[in-house]
């Protein structure tokens, strides 16, 4: 869907570590600042134990996931948006990406460099934060003054953008992010053309040592308080555990987790997080020869979705056949969601639910 969540963070701090185990890739991950400049791309697979019980269920050939999306950032330094440590090129970059997973280091070792010296999250992400307010301040600045133009024009519309600007310019001066700042249907128009960096959404992936995920620590404390008040997400993983973790068979990582007390790798929350940041749901189609995991974004319709599919059964939809996954699991099949009356026939309307499983009439 060209949609993708970009990983973010200072120098050192375990972001191509987090990026190799979340893909199984080999971007270079080492102990110095700048060792990513060009960013890595990782198309990884969204953990869902309904495709699973779905496919078991249909006894089908072929099993396919659905996908998101990671970029493998540089690390960002105090002045990247006056562009020091390339940070134009950096900052680019995240401009791309649709939602942010921002890594913390919340451990201490004294064998890996901390580019401050010492460890202190909130530090950390407010230098990240200061950066990404300036840069948007800039694309602000230079919208205002391409509206001024129309507002000497007597142009009503640029009038009220212009005093929107304003508010918005004021608001990130004081530091504040741009996702915080109010908009209503028609000022969310003027910024979101902006794509503003701290628009984006935010999760924040606490990267700590074995000890910090089993019973947290201090770093991990401040940086929940920090997200609470922020409305964000916080996931505390151990990017190095994790690494060893993604190289292990099936049977053998779950003798690993076993012993470490979890229930599943801390990278399938770091997935389905950044899917849920993205604004996408998963819709089902399910049979004898290919059970897969759909994508589409939240509030897609009936026709957008089987458009995913293929272009021409969104041009040429009649009807969607559905039932939904918690009927499915209750009681058991497709046949006797049937019999219950739960299987609903829908119309172009219809806006798709996360876990539907959905069949498609369409002329061709």
């Amino acid at each position: 869907m060209g949609i993708a969540c970009g990983i973010v963070g200072l120098p050192n701090v375990g972001k191509s570590t987090l990026f190799n185990a979340l893909t199984s890739n080999e971007a270079e991950a080492a102990n110095y600042p700048f060792c990513t400049i060009d960013p890595n791309v990782g198309i990884v697979n969204v953990p869902d134990p309904r495709l699973r019980k779905l496919s078991e269920s249909y006894e089908t050939d072929r099993e396919v996931a659905t996908t998101v999306e990671f970029v493998d950032i540089a690390g960002l330094v105090k002045g990247a948006a006056q562009g020091e440590g390339l940070g134009n090129q950096f900052l680019a970059n995240i401009r791309a990406c649709d939602a942010v997973a921002h890594v913390v280091r919340c451990f201490s070792d004294d064998n890996v460099v901390h580019v401050h010296g010492d460890v202190n999250p909130l530090h950390d992400i407010d230098i990240i934060e200061t950066e990404l307010v300036l840069k948007d301040l800039e694309t602000v600045e230079k919208r205002m003054e391409n509206v001024q133009k129309k507002v000497r024009a007597n142009d009503k519309d640029a009038k009220e953008e212009h005093e929107y600007l304003t508010g918005l310019r004021t608001h990130l001066d004081g530091g504040r992010t741009a996702r915080t700042y109010e908009r209503d249907d028609k000022t969310s128009v003027f910024i979101r053309q902006l794509q503003l960096l701290t628009d984006k959404p935010v999760m924040y992936v606490a990267n700590t040592d074995e000890a910090g995920v089993k019973n947290g620590n201090q770093y991990v404390d401040a940086v929940r308080t920090r997200a609470a008040a922020e409305g964000a997400v916080v996931v505390p993983i151990c990017a190095k555990i994790e690494s060893e973790i993604a190289l292990l068979d099936p049977d053998d990582r779950d003798v690993f987790l076993s012993d470490l007390g979890m229930e599943e790798p801390g990278l399938d929350r770091v997935i389905r997080e950044a899917y849920r940041l993205l604004g996408l749901i998963t819709y089902f189609t399910a049979g004898k020869k290919e059970t897969r995991a759909w994508t589409v974004r939240q509030g897609s319709t009936a026709p957008q979705a089987a458009g995913v599919i293929h272009t021409d059964f969104e041009k040429g939809f009649i009807r969607a056949e559905v039932m939904a996954y918690a009927d499915w699991e209750k009681l058991g099949s497709e046949q006797a969601v049937k019999d219950a009356g739960l299987y609903r026939i829908e119309g172009k309307e219809y806006l798709v639910k996360d876990g539907d499983i959905m069949y498609f009439r369409f002329n061709v």
